[in-house]
């Protein structure tokens, strides 16, 4: 199949782009510099010139594809909801593009936008209305399926790991780092769900190829990493002390980032498993924290 993949220079979508191309598609890239150009050509895949915010570049991109895996995502924490709000218009210009074929659109959502203080499925969802922009995503492709387009959801965990991550452990590093001490809140037993990104991207072909109306699949490998284990393993790999943080010290040490930090998930990926025949094959996150964050 010829496949059109935006983000597919980023931490995932240069590895869903790797998986699509070995098992024998053909990949066209969005791709808004000339570095973004040549690392698709590098790797393979055929260039579209672009980017999120023009909308047309992607309709052109969709309607000459016969398929459509969309990992593109403005990752400007400062500007969130305005991000959020793009990438519904995003969808909905993918969407309407295909809308009246049976050709596949796989949208990335996050297991972060659905409710705490339980195990979430493939078939929980964020609440409406939600506190969290981010849940704007799965509105348009809610709204999409009811158009009958052929749209499915992939649902990354909140850390998705592997060498070239930018994300939420890298920050804990960071952090760790400037202020000498590794910290968690509270008892730390706040957990994280986690994929390693070359797992995560054999999700998103899977669920191309499956091309099932309506899917919705959980790229988790771990239901839940205690943040404790975390960090004590950057501690341990940094040399410097593994504190506690009462929940009133937390957006002292860890600024904007104390909502992640505290972020309490559990994730089950048993429906991704059974209806994809898909199972990880990578290192889980403190394997690979230990073996790829501190080369």
């Amino acid at each position: 199949m010829k496949i059109f993949v935006t983000g597919a220079t980023g931490f995932v979508g240069s590895a869903v782009v790797r998986a699509l191309l070995n098992a024998g598609h053909e990949v066209v890239g969005l791709a808004r510099s000339d570095g973004a150009a040549r690392s698709l050509s590098a790797a393979g895949a055929k260039v579209h010139q672009g980017d999120l915010q023009d909308l047309e570049s992607l309709r052109k991109g969709a309607a000459e594809s016969e398929g459509v895996i969309h990992t593109g995502f403005v990752h400007d924490f400062s500007k969130f909801k305005e991000n959020c709000e793009l990438d519904r218009k995003v969808i909905n210009a993918l969407g309407f593009t295909l809308a009246g074929s049976n050709r596949p659109l796989i949208i990335t959502s996050a297991i972060g936008v659905l409710p705490a203080g339980q195990i979430v499925t493939e078939d929980t969802r964020p609440l409406s209305p939600s506190a969290n922009p981010r849940a704007a995503t799965e509105e348009a492709v809610r709204a999409l399926m009811d158009r009958g387009v052929c749209v499915s959801i992939v649902r990354l965990s909140p850390s998705t790991h592997g060498e070239g991550d930018h994300g939420f452990v890298p920050i804990l590093i960071k952090l760790a780092r400037e202020k000498k001490s590794s910290a968690y809140i509270g008892e730390g037993k706040n957990t994280w769900p986690a994929v390693h990104r070359l797992d995560a991207a054999q999700v998103f072909k899977l669920a191309l190829e499956k091309n099932t109306r309506g899917g919705i699949y959980h790229a988790v490998a771990e239901g839940g990493v205690e943040s404790r284990k975390i960090a004590e393993v950057i501690g341990q790999l940094l040399g410097v002390p593994v504190v506690s943080k009462p929940p009133e010290e937390a957006a002292a040490h860890f600024a904007w980032f104390a909502h992640f930090a505290a972020m309490n998930i559990k994730a089950s990926s048993k429906q991704t498993q059974e209806k994809l025949g898909w199972h990880w094959s990578q290192p889980g996150l403190i394997a690979d924290l230990q073996s790829t964050y501190f080369k």
